[in-house]
């Protein structure tokens, strides 16, 4: 059972933030520490939780402007066209529509937002939602339950990032009066609590879609003012938000292309917070003394090989020979200095989801041994590596070529100049032999990635992975209703892992949302998404 009083303290305090998810740790830092930075060397001196946690900062300061700059700008305002992330507008849509359901990665449990309570049965084949009293949309409407089932009903029918699995988990919504939704589903699944805290917990207004107009209409804390397309949004607070006007009177919500530029920013107070991916800045902004939260998703840091007929990696001991020869720690010598967090495992200790199954392991000469099998059957041994034209791309992709050219492989790499052209390869055009990349599975729950990036005909497979045994064990782990139940299967999942290599594997990467001292009251949701609703300066 999941409740909440009708009015909650949201704040993040010293107190609730001292108990220590989920795209792209043993600690020994001190995270009692209000002063200074804390010691942050590599990426193993981490875990996950708050870093340089401030004391308790007192009434907080109504007015001003917080300028938040994300990982990627925002594209559109509607939750049922864009992937809801910390890393793609997560944060910026949340300030809009808020969610109906909020993960806490501190207590790691779903809460309730919008929501004021979520019930499931016994057996976890029907959940109960209740709505809280008074919760109106910026238009004036009341949030009911009939517009929760035609919001997620417009998000599936748009076909929105999580429609697929929404479509095949949930059989039935029902409204049986206006604070009430029932939820019957298809089988036992407790994923339902992920979905309701990202994009279709994210409830549109009845009035937000006329026609082919849509207007960003929400139940969240701030009203859209100005929005330019991947370059600025600006947010106004709304005076009759059910949980009371915000502290700050504006959101400024940009995307600083590069880390560096973004971290320089935030120590010159050009901005007030950020979402960070990339190791050297989160380690340097963390030595600054700069609180925040970090999140260590699994699979953050891998090889997609293209299984298609007439492809390498069709050929399962080629991606076998691959996996055995590239070595994660010579890549986090070459990439990161030797800080990062390499790894062949899925889950690593730092996560939750940690089991003792052993990956694959490091052999050149197996490696070499598989390989040669191939080629005896016809293959050439070429590999076209596709990469961005980035230095740590460029790293990665120059390490991944050493170590496979040495154990028989012919790689040449191929570069495009960004994200975008990187992901009309892989994604749309489907064209490239091996890639970087990352599944970015949140702690809160793995199995909605898992499942739609490994699944056969999953909608993220770009790969063309497809194995009977590993479908069958994605599906029982969409039916597992207890963390030891999932950790049970997880483990199965990577003995199936080892043998099939649907992916490979190299390590990890951490994520950082970060703020300013004289910031306040940000609030952590899954996948390193933020709210901004109680949040203040001083």
């Amino acid at each position: 059972m999941i409740r909440s009083p009708l009015r909650r303290s949201r704040r993040l305090t010293a107190a609730t933030l001292a108990i220590t998810a989920s795209m792209f740790l043993a600690s020994c830092a001190d995270n009692s520490s209000s002063g200074g930075g804390e010691s942050a060397e590599s990426g193993s001196s981490l875990k996950i939780g708050m870093v340089n946690e401030q004391p308790d900062p007192g009434t907080p300061t109504k007015g001003g402007t917080l300028t938040f700059s994300g990982y990627a700008a925002v594209t559109s305002l509607d939750p049922a066209k864009v992937q809801i992330a910390g890393s793609a507008g997560g944060s910026e849509l949340g300030a809009i529509y808020d969610v109906l359901m909020r993960y806490d990665p501190i207590e790691q449990t779903f809460v309730p937002q919008l929501a004021q309570s979520l019930e499931p049965s016994s057996g976890s084949k029907t959940w109960t939602l209740k709505l809280r009293d008074g919760v109106k949309f910026s238009d004036g409407t009341t949030l009911d339950s009939k517009a929760v089932v035609d919001s997620i009903n417009r998000y599936v029918n748009n076909k929105g990032p999580q429609s697929s699995l929404w479509a095949a988990k949930v059989a039935s919504m029902d409204a049986p009066d206006a604070s009430t939704v029932v939820f019957n589903l298809v089988d036992p699944w407790t994923g339902i609590q992920s979905m309701l805290s990202t994009g279709p917990g994210m409830i549109v207004a009845p009035t937000a879609q006329q026609g082919d107009q849509f207007t960003p209409i929400g139940a969240g804390a701030f009203t859209l003012e100005k929005f330019t397309p991947n370059e600025e949004l600006l947010l106004n607070a709304r005076p009759d938000y059910y949980g009371g006007a915000p502290n700050i009177d504006q959101l400024k919500l940009i995307s600083i292309v590069g880390a560096q530029p973004t971290a320089e920013a935030l120590k010159s107070g050009g901005i007030d917070a950020a979402y960070m991916r990339t190791l050297t800045p989160i380690l340097d902004l963390i030595e600054n003394g700069n609180p925040g939260f970090i999140d260590i998703p699994s699979l953050g840091y891998i090889a997609n090989v293209n299984m298609a007929e007439g492809r390498p990696g069709s050929d399962l001991r080629v991606r076998q020979a691959m996996a055995l020869a590239i070595d994660p720690e010579t890549l986090n010598t070459r990439v990161n200095n030797g800080k990062g967090l390499p790894g062949q495992e899925i889950f690593q200790d730092t996560s939750r989801w940690h089991n003792d199954v052993a990956p694959t392991g490091i052999d050149p000469a197996k490696a070499k041994e598989l390989l040669d099998q191939a080629k005896a059957d016809g293959f050439d041994g070429k590999v076209t590596y596709v990469a961005i034209q980035e230095p740590s791309a460029q790293a990665t992709a120059l390490g991944v070529q050493a170590m496979l050219n040495a154990v028989g492989f012919d790689v040449q790499i191929d570069y495009v100049t960004g994200a975008g052209d990187l992901i009309k390869r892989l994604y749309v055009d489907r064209d490239f032999d091996m890639s970087s990349g990352a599944a970015s599975l949140p702690e809160a729950d793995p199995f909605e990635r898992l499942y739609t990036s490994t699944k056969s005909g999953g909608r993220n497979n770009i790969t063309g992975y497809s194995d009977a045994e590993m479908d069958s064990l994605l599906d029982k782990l969409g039916v597992a209703t207890t963390d030891e139940d999932k950790k049970a299967v997880l483990a199965q999942i990577q003995e199936r892992a080892n043998e099939t290599v649907p992916w490979i594997v190299w390590g990890n990467v951490p994520n950082l949302v970060v703020w300013n001292e004289n910031v306040h009251g940000l609030q952590e949701n899954i996948d390193s998404m933020i709210l901004f609703d109680e949040a203040w300066k001083n």
